[in-house]
């Protein structure tokens, strides 16, 4: 199975952060991992980035309620800058209400759309179909 080489975790929640590293690690199939208190944060670090022409996660893993900026305010604003390389991102969130399924759809992300926890086998899962 082929490794990415680089993922960010946007999380606000230090349990669920740590729980989430912990799977990315026992995985083995990240390289490096990008870690973000909250949708601003994230957005701030991207564009930094790509304004600096670093690399950029192949894959995100965000949460949907976090303070500053939530999951929302970060895709809506992400998704305005033009990237050129491509970027998975999944929503892990605690979050099974409806109306947020029906929101993810806006991004094309409801497939993309995970209950906390993530497990090793769902992300081994998501890393395969990267690939």
């Amino acid at each position: 199975m082929n490794k990415i080489n680089l993922a960010c975790v946007v999380e606000d929640d230090p349990v669920h952060l740590f729980l989430t590293k912990q799977v990315i690690t026992l995985s083995g199939l990240v390289n490096h991992t990008l870690v973000c208190q909250n949708g601003k944060e994230a957005y701030d670090m991207l564009s930094s980035r790509i304004s600096l022409q670093e690399s950029l996660p192949e894959l995100i893993l965000l949460d949907l309620n976090m303070p500053v900026w939530d999951g929302w305010q970060f895709l809506d604003e992400f998704t305005l800058i033009p990237v050129i390389q491509k970027i998975t991102i999944y929503i892990v969130t605690s979050s099974s209400n409806e109306e947020d399924l029906r929101r993810a759809e806006k991004y094309n992300l409801r497939s993309n759309y995970i209950i906390k926890p993530i497990t090793l086998e769902k992300l081994r899962e998501i890393i395969h179909q990267m690939n």
